[in-house]
């Protein structure tokens, strides 16, 4: 006899949705990208970024110590360079008192338990806004990379918990990895930006650190948005190159990717809730044509639910406070 399927027994009440949800957002989950400037008392808003700012140490510090008090281990570190401090090699890039590194050494200060991760390339340190060394016209490779294992070994040394290379250079995560093990940094972590594509949804994080390249694009080294099979390859790569974390960039355009990589690898995945799509949310709120709170939870738990372990987001923070409503 034919016996009818009721599936939505298990939609009926708000306590049965929960206690049947596949997906489950919590604070653990989440990764705040913090902007860092020179000065003192400083909050500026990021006008590409409604409601999302960058801010001098002293200012950072209190904002760390806060996403501490709600639940949030994790921020991801960016710093805006001074125009006169920056050059074609990245110098100041290696500054042991440069503003990354005093930054990293004051909040593991104020904040032990916080897990701090640094980007690691050259763009905001390039006179010409890429994340490589320019000859000739052209982002040189391997000199880059000797600039990025060193970046790293001093972000180790001012106490980073995790560096996250950014820049899609080749063999970047081996020579990052070789470089912290023979300096002792055994326990220093590698998030590895692995699938980062060239997108148009970077366009508010550029205005926040004055990063935009000087000259033509980046897509001789960020990936082209029309593969898929590529990010497979480039993220098997830095996995074997020593990578404890991966990385897909954007996240909401590229859930099919996030899917891919978590299906290729054993590590853990995190996806980056870039900028642009931070703004389109926060626009469409602002026009009154949707719901930002809920935008905020569906397009978090969609990330989630592709397969992303970790998301890199600047809704973080409201987050954690719709889910403990």
């Amino acid at each position: 006899m034919f016996q009818i399927k009721r599936n939505r027994i298990l939609r009926t009440t708000p306590s049965l949705r929960a206690l049947v949800a596949e997906t489950t957002l919590t604070p653990n989950d989440f990764i705040v990208p913090l902007f860092i400037d020179e000065g003192e008392g400083q909050e500026v808003e990021i006008p590409s970024m409604p409601n999302y700012y960058r801010r001098s140490l002293d200012k950072t510090v209190r904002e760390v110590e806060a996403l501490w008090s709600i639940g949030i281990k994790s921020v991801l570190l960016f710093i805006k360079c001074t125009d006169d401090r920056k050059d074609n090699l990245g110098t100041e890039a290696l500054n042991p008192n440069g503003l990354m590194q005093r930054s990293i050494r004051a909040i593991k200060a104020a904040v032990p338990g916080m897990i701090v991760m640094t980007d690691v390339a050259l763009d905001p340190y390039s006179t010409y806004g890429h994340d490589g060394i320019v000859e000739n016209g052209e982002i040189v490779n391997d000199p880059t990379v000797e600039v990025l294992a060193n970046m790293s070994l001093s972000h180790a040394q001012a106490g980073a918990d995790i560096v996250a290379p950014s820049d899609m250079m080749d063999g970047r995560i081996g020579a990052i990895r070789k470089t912290l093990e023979e300096n002792g940094f055994t326990k220093t972590g590698i998030l590895a930006y692995s699938a980062k594509y060239a997108s148009c949804f970077y366009g508010p994080f550029r205005d926040a650190l004055d990063s935009a390249p000087g000259f033509g694009d980046k897509k001789t080294y960020q990936m082209d948005y029309a593969n898929r099979r590529e990010a497979i390859k480039e993220t098997l790569m830095d996995v074997e190159e020593g990578a404890d974390i991966v990385m897909v960039k954007p996240a909401m355009a590229y859930l099919d990717i996030i899917r891919e990589v978590r299906d290729a690898v054993t590590v853990p995945v995190s996806a980056y809730h870039v900028s642009g799509e931070y703004s389109m949310i926060k626009a469409a709120a602002r026009m009154g044509w949707l719901n930002e709170d809920k935008a905020i939870l569906e397009s978090l738990c969609s990330i989630k639910r592709a397969g992303a372990d970790l998301i890199a987001t600047y809704f973080a923070k409201d987050a954690v406070k719709l889910l403990n409503a």
